[in-house]
């Protein structure tokens, strides 16, 4: 049975809320302990259901998983990992899954996956993904729910992707990281957890350059080495607790922030009139009145986060004047405005990719259902500042990219509780 949050609105939220690891990075960085049959341990994991699922799989299959303390995991991908104990129903939970591939291949001559699961956000092929590795000397079908893929041996190539994907850059990255010469990727995605796995590939042994750009290039080692390595803040939750602090009254410490990975959404934050400081690590949130209306669209790394969009409605919804929003990305992205107009926001969609957000208007408590992991975020602030009782079902989206949200707004001041 899907389980809801009860939101009380209207509290006053004050004291400090810490940023877990990046479950974006961390997805990446877990999947790419089968680069090398070496120990890797892995600090600073978020413990949300993704991460844990993918977790899982990696176990399932083989790989020696121990943890060491809370969010610190060991993991020995020897010679009994199996590629034929893949479970297929978790790996089609999750979006995250892909990222299994780039590693399976170099490990495998041929394996089979079933197709990656994910938010309800529109289509998301990995298009991307397949053609790239067939460029790499990958034979990829497609048949019924699997993907089969078979090859003999990787060699680099210059690949130009079709599209700034985070995965695909990913998948290409971890698979060139073993395969024989130079691998140039143009058009690779340049976010803050792509650069983290780039960091990770580089202390594994492999020659990584042009991080924090848009082409990659690649030196194919022979083998890697085990690592120690730390997952980088969460960037996305970091902006969901700095948008709800600037909505309720009070003073909210965001901690464990780099400010760096923000810059844009910081500034468009600015823009509408958000009171905020910046500390090392850290930002502090003030309540806001008077906010502005923006502007904003969202783009890929160092553009507007895609992530952040729909955070940053409900704040739109107490602006004075006309906003809008435009996500070019998925034709699903703006599904969660028709939950936050049975609230009372006045928000125009003009088409699946664009909305004007008229404000200010008081939002009021109704029951209202959470389609994706930040869909699920963007209503759990709109419950906070809205006039009575609130209830969010489907909350379970939100548990697969927030850790135990409701338990840290909690200590904030908020009344929020979870039920069945």
């Amino acid at each position: 049975m899907s389980e809801k949050f009860i939101i009380e609105g209207k509290k006053k939220l004050e004291g400090e809320i810490e940023v877990m690891g990046s479950k974006n990075a961390a997805g990446a960085l877990v999947s790419a302990v089968l680069l090398t049959k070496e120990e890797c341990i892995l600090n600073n994991l978020p413990l949300v259901k993704d991460i844990l699922n993918l977790i899982d799989i990696l176990k399932e299959m083989g790989v020696e998983v121990k943890w060491l303390s809370e969010r610190k995991v060991k993991f020995k991908a020897g010679d009994k990992v199996d590629p034929e104990k893949l479970n297929f129903e978790k790996f089609g939970k999750a979006r995250t899954s892909v990222l299994l591939i780039g590693g399976l291949l170099t490990r495998f001559k041929e394996f089979k996956v079933s197709r990656p699961g994910g938010d309800r956000i529109g289509v998301r092929p990995i298009s991307a993904h397949l053609k790239a590795l067939k460029e790499l000397g990958v034979d990829v079908k497609e048949e019924g729910n699997f993907y089969y893929f078979k090859r003999d041996n990787l060699v680099g190539k210059e690949i130009v992707l079709s599209e700034f994907s985070v995965t695909a850059t990913e998948v290409l990255m971890m698979a060139s990281a073993l395969a024989k010469g130079e691998t140039v990727i143009k058009i690779a995605a340049a976010e803050p957890h792509v650069q983290d796995l780039g960091k990770m590939l580089c202390e594994m042994g492999c020659v990584v350059e042009g991080l924090g750009t848009h082409c990659l290039k690649i030196k194919g080692q022979k083998e890697l080495k085990g690592v120690e390595h730390s997952v980088i803040p969460d960037p996305i939750e970091a902006g969901t607790f700095i948008v709800l602090s600037a909505l309720t009254e009070g003073r909210v410490l965001v901690k464990n922030v780099d400010c760096s990975h923000l810059d844009l959404f910081l500034a468009k934050l600015e823009e509408i009139g958000v009171q905020f400081k910046k500390r090392e690590k850290e930002i502090e949130v003030f309540t806001s009145h008077n906010l502005k209306p923006v502007k904003i669209q969202a783009l890929p790394y160092p553009g507007f986060p895609t992530d952040l969009l729909p955070l940053v409605v409900p704040l739109l919804t107490q602006s004075h004047g006309k906003s809008l929003i435009h996500d070019p990305l998925y034709e699903n992205r703006l599904n969660y405005v028709q939950e936050l107009k049975k609230m009372g926001a006045d928000v125009e969609i003009v088409d699946p990719h664009r909305a004007f957000v008229l404000g200010k208007t008081n939002l009021k408590g109704v029951n209202i259902e959470s389609w994706d992991i930040r869909a699920g975020a963007s209503l759990v602030i709109a419950g906070l500042i809205a006039e009575g009782k609130t209830v969010l079902s489907e909350v379970e989206q939100i548990d697969r990219g927030y850790e135990k949200i409701e338990q840290r707004l909690k200590k904030l001041g908020s009344s929020i509780k979870r039920e069945k």
